[in-house]
């Protein structure tokens, strides 16, 4: 999932490099090079409308054809009316961090999931097919791949089971440019395609807050999906849609909790000031994605959602840290603007050495959410609006916190995507 996480580098001399350069100190690179991660950015960054217009998103590769699905009759009975058990549940994206426990929640619901899996899943394909019939007990578990169209639509017509609801959390493993556009939009076309092929009335797309100001190339991805979401419902008012925008992850804040728990500062950008969310938890998150499914004041909308509790800047989210510990309060604050040149210097490379390209969107990325808050963007005052970002649920960081120090990050592995 893409929601506030910086990215893991491993071996780039030339970061660490530009880091002693601007740093002669040798703290941070230091520091960063034990830790195994290098986060770089980038300023200024370019003047973007608040309110961006879907049409004139960039689209950096051939546009995939979609084959048109045939019109789907719709129902005289809405599938809400039905029994749960009744109720069939196409999710893709199941295996991935939020899927799991998506799938999970809607099966003890009742539902009739059908959950679209990889033969190998997990961290790097750690998970083997039986390992993955396991994590998802209750689910009619159908092995596909979202990111061949025909390869979905067999996968799906051999089950021989009309599609009521399409449930995505299909994201990006990396963020990268490439894999940004073949999951967040293409994979995602996919099952919409086919889920409407075999009437399916309603979308739930989970989505990112963050796609408020888009900047990076999974935020346009996943926004240019989301006007192809809203037009395929105003073609047909027989479908619906409920776009889901969390805010941060318990688990994207967790990077720095062994740390702290060994002693060692807490890292943040600037003053720990430069941005805040509200953080929620995978269960919580679940939990409202699935009321997503029937609810009726959730169609036709787009969701900003955050866990309960007020918004948190990295400054608060590390005190806390210290203070469940019991340690002293130990920080490094690194300028942002150390890594500015690093990305400069790497969006020129990319320009003789194309292959550069993933590493220079990384460092955007790490940029982005060291400086952006995900919270409610107000368009009219120009800042984030935390009063105004809707809060779920009764899970809260704090209580996230205390259990990973006491029983470690099981279960909270990071893979690709790391922070600080």
């Amino acid at each position: 999932m893409m929601t506030f996480y910086f990215f893991e580098f491993i071996d780039i001399f030339l970061i660490e490099l530009l880091l002693k350069t601007t740093d002669p100190s040798g703290i941070a690179p230091n520091f960063l090079k034990k830790n195994g991660c290098f986060c770089i950015f980038k300023w200024p960054y370019p003047s973007v409308s608040t309110e961006p217009k879907l049409q004139k998103t960039f689209f950096p590769f051939p546009q995939p054809s979609y084959s048109a699905a045939p019109a789907v009759e719709t129902p005289n009975v809405s599938f809400r009316s039905k029994n749960p058990s009744d109720i069939n549940i196409l999710v893709v994206g199941s295996t991935g961090y939020i899927g799991r426990f998506v799938a999970t929640e809607l099966v003890k619901r009742g539902f009739s999931v059908i959950a679209i899996a990889r033969e190998r899943s997990g961290i790097r394909g750690s998970n083997s097919k039986e390992d993955t019939l396991q994590q998802l007990s209750g689910a009619n578990v159908c092995f596909s791949d979202v990111t061949e169209l025909s390869s979905l639509e067999k996968s799906v017509e051999s089950l021989g089971v009309p599609i009521d609801v399409v449930v995505s959390c299909l994201a990006s493993r990396n963020g990268g440019v490439k894999d940004s556009w073949k999951i967040d939009y293409e994979a995602t076309k996919n099952s919409l395609v086919v889920g409407r092929k075999f009437g399916a009335a309603h979308f739930v797309l989970l989505s990112a807050i963050c796609v408020q100001k888009p900047l990076l190339e999974f935020q346009r991805a996943k926004l240019k999906f989301e006007g192809d979401l809203m037009k395929e419902a105003e073609d047909d008012k027989g479908f619906t849609y409920s776009i889901v925008r969390p805010t941060a992850f318990f688990k994207s804040l967790a990077g720095q909790v062994e740390l702290v728990k060994d002693g060692k500062p807490y890292v943040m950008f600037g003053d720990g000031k430069l941005c805040a969310c509200k953080p929620i938890s995978e269960e919580d998150l679940a939990s409202f994605i699935s009321d997503c499914v029937l609810s009726e004041d959730k169609i036709n909308q787009v969701l900003p959602i955050g866990g309960p509790g007020k918004a948190l800047t990295p400054l608060e989210q590390g005190e806390m840290l210290f203070k469940l510990a019991g340690k002293e309060a130990k920080f490094i604050k690194v300028p942002i603007q150390i890594m500015d040149f690093a990305i400069g210097f790497l969006d020129l490379l990319v320009k003789v050495f194309p292959s550069l390209e993933d590493a220079a969107e990384f460092g955007k990325i790490g940029r982005y959410y060291a400086a952006e808050s995900m919270l409610v963007w107000d368009p009219e005052k120009g800042e984030y609006d935390a009063e105004n970002t809707p809060s779920y649920g009764k899970d809260t960081l704090e209580e996230f916190f205390k259990r990973v120090l006491r029983e470690g990050m099981a279960g909270q592995e990071l893979g690709e995507q790391m922070i600080f």
